[in-house]
């Protein structure tokens, strides 16, 4: 039986809208002497640029986490087998933190740690660098480089001056598209922070040994749910229904639900609530294909949901991010919350609910538009 190449890819996943636009398809054909396929428009799944060049290996379909070809590997691998059943994935002890550091705190979306942690593995020299997500607006993210404090805390973006954006660019994006920014690494030890769909595709390609993926030490996981897509006149939509003037958004944060914080021009500040389900007509279609909501194959992942206003939800999951996570709070960069055995059922359970939910939506989705389930939830 002949590999499946890009042409399935295609045909599987491009062209049901399921395609994740991670980028793990680009990132290992660009590295090869032509650039294959790429990111030929924004917002969209990439193509052929020289399919005469393609040597049809197959990689690009393996890698791909719409395919699901290495998950029984991966689970293995990353103990994650039950996750039918405990689908916040393998761990031992949850964690609510806050940075020590007061401009990580400040920037921060929750309780600053990522950036914390990516600064103390900076510092000691485990990493060169991190390829993090750059806020552009509250809808608009951009992969970044970061070497250096400096630079983690101009990614965070605490402000946001979003009139010119509003004015010429005509779609946004909260999707980040990391794993193309790994052929510009310049260094050798790499921590990425990325998104389920894209710590996966990275992890397959640790799997295979494909270049460039040797070069990421660490793997760093977001908690998501759902990315969202705006095109200009869903932004002016968006405004009116839910009464938020963009421009005015200092911050967005997601815990049980979509947070924003406004300071509008007379200096009065409010915060506004929005459910996941008031939200379905701006989420990315892809997103509904995904039902990774912990980040299961990371090395340590991150979020906000379960832990109180300004502090994060740390889940050290391998060997090595915990071992990462311990040293980096014995050298005291943040505070961790004395969580107790009920503290911590609770959490788990919070974090569980909002996990099988993403599960439900994910077959239910398959399910209507006819597409195989080739995840095998139950792990029959």
């Amino acid at each position: 039986m002949s590999p499946k190449t890009f042409e399935d890819l295609i045909t599987e996943v491009h062209d049901k809208g399921i395609c994740q636009e991670c980028g793990g398809c680009v990132s290992f054909c660009s590295s090869a002497e032509y650039d294959v396929i790429g990111f030929t428009k924004p917002n969209a799944p990439p193509e052929y640029i020289n399919k005469d060049k393609c040597l049809e290996c197959g990689i690009c379909y393996v890698i791909c986490p719409q395919t699901h070809y290495l998950h029984e590997e991966l689970d293995t691998t990353y103990k994650s087998l039950d996750f039918h059943e405990m689908p916040i994935g393998h761990y031992d002890k949850i964690y609510s933190c806050q940075s020590k550091d007061s401009k990580f705190l400040e920037v921060g979306t929750d309780g600053g740690v990522v950036n914390s942690l990516i600064n103390f593995l900076i510092e000691e020299n485990i990493i060169d660098g991190a390829i993090v997500a750059k806020m552009e607006s509250p809808f608009s993210r951009e992969s970044a480089i970061a070497y250096n404090k400096e630079d983690l805390i101009k990614a965070s973006g605490a402000t946001l001056d979003i009139s010119t954006q509003l004015n010429e660019v005509q779609k946004f994006s909260t999707y980040t598209h990391s794993i193309p920014k790994l052929n510009h690494y310049k260094f050798k030890k790499l921590a990425v922070v990325g998104t389920p769909c894209q710590i996966y595709t990275i992890r397959c390609m640790q799997a295979l040994g494909v270049t460039p993926s040797q070069n990421i030490e660490v793997c760093l996981g977001l908690f998501c749910y759902e990315n969202f897509f705006f095109e200009k006149a869903q932004i002016e939509k968006f405004q009116k229904d839910f009464n938020i003037n963009l421009k005015q958004v200092e911050k967005i944060n997601i815990k049980e639900d979509l947070i924003f914080k406004i300071h509008d021009e007379d200096n009065n500040k409010r915060t506004i609530h929005l459910p996941f389900n008031h939200l379905n007509d701006y989420m990315r279609t892809a997103c509904n294909a995904c039902s990774d909501f912990t980040n299961i194959y990371a090395d340590i992942s991150f979020g906000g949901l379960g832990s109180q206003d300004k502090f994060t939800t740390v889940i050290p999951r391998t060997e090595k991010g915990q071992k990462i996570f311990t040293k980096a709070k014995e050298s005291d960069i943040f505070d961790c919350v004395d969580l107790g055995e009920a503290k911590q059922e609770k959490m788990r359970d919070l974090i569980n609910n909002f996990a099988k939910n993403k599960i439900k939506r994910y077959l239910e989705f398959l399910k209507k538009m006819g597409i195989q389930d080739n995840y095998k939830l139950g792990r029959e």
